[in-house]
């Protein structure tokens, strides 16, 4: 019974070391990157102007319908949230990519 939580406790060392290795490695990375804290945000501004700029334009070509041809439905609240959609979907996609890419630069790190 000793024996097999020293395998154990062997196991659950090299997979710790090896998850602490791992994120040195990312930090080290990090660190020699010329990106830094503004790229960080420029990231989160990209992806606030993905969904802003979809729905701003719904809207103003809602108000533009609604003033033009005016009829019994509110084309602005229907493009608007259209457009809402279509910006949250952007975003979504956008950060998709980006996780992918960061978890295969993980891999890649935890590979050596």
């Amino acid at each position: 019974m000793n024996e097999k939580q020293e395998i154990k406790n062997t196991k659950e060392l090299s997979t710790l070391s090896s998850e602490i290795g791992a994120k040195a490695t990312r930090k080290i990375k990090a660190r020699k990157s010329k990106q830094g804290v503004w790229f960080g945000l420029g990231m989160m501004g990209l992806v606030g102007w993905s969904v802003v700029v979809p729905t701003l334009l719904g809207a103003a070509l809602g108000i533009w319908i609604d003033n033009h041809h005016p009829g019994n439905h509110s084309w602005t609240l229907m493009l608007l949230i259209i457009g809402l959609v279509i910006g949250c979907l952007n975003a979504w996609h956008w950060v998709d990519k980006e996780d992918k890419e960061m978890r295969e630069d993980q891999e890649d790190v935890n590979d050596k």
